[in-house]
């Protein structure tokens, strides 16, 4: 009965902010809105006990994605009326494809509750976290090093690609600033003085 009313509240919050975050006028409160909804859908995970993705969500969406949006929306420009110019347009489309998905959840949501326990579920104490690292690192090793080395290389290259030298770019040189004196920098000029008439 408790996870049944925690399931229900988080899912109100989720389908509220969801709607907040197309609806918002502001982009920033649209981002903000889809943090919520980020956050409550990793708490339905962990109500599913899904913890590893319940963290992975809230790590890698909201610590980094969201951020990486706000920033975005923060420092450029948004045209807001060239934005909703085509809202209404889509309307039809949109109330469909949501029509689809919200049977679809309820499918999935009245098949939870006819059947009480999925075959092979392996009970309480079971973690899924724990289950994920015991294979990642020994059935899967080999492929997991092979993905860090080709992530570790795309982020290399993709430095290298900004890293463009270009003749118009200035930029300072620190061994000619460490080397520089005094005589170089500063002229001492003889003035003879002036007289207040």
């Amino acid at each position: 009965m408790f996870e049944a009313a925690v399931f229900w509240f988080f899912a109100v919050i989720l389908v509220i902010a969801a709607i907040c975050v197309i609806t918002a006028r502001n982009p920033v409160h649209s981002a903000l809105f889809l943090v919520l909804a980020f956050f409550t859908a990793a708490g339905l995970w962990m109500l599913l006990r899904a913890e590893f993705l319940a963290i992975a969500l809230v790590l890698v969406y909201v610590g980094a994605v969201m951020v990486l949006f706000l920033f975005v929306v923060m420092m450029l420009d948004v045209n807001l009326e060239q934005l909703r110019a085509g809202f209404w347009g889509n309307l039809p489309l949109a109330l469909a494809v949501g029509a689809v998905m919200v049977v679809e959840m309820i499918a999935i949501i009245v098949r939870g509750f006819v059947e009480t326990r999925a075959p092979g579920d392996p009970g309480s104490g079971y973690s899924n976290t724990k289950a994920l690292g015991h294979v990642l690192y020994t059935d899967y090793a080999y492929p997991l090093e092979l993905a860090a080395v080709l992530l570790l290389v795309a982020i290399v290259v993709a430095i290298a690609l900004t890293l463009r030298k270009r003749k118009d770019t200035k930029y300072q040189d620190p061994a000619r600033q460490v080397a520089v004196r005094r005589g170089d920098r500063v002229r001492l000029v003889s003035m003879p003085a002036e007289k207040k008439e």
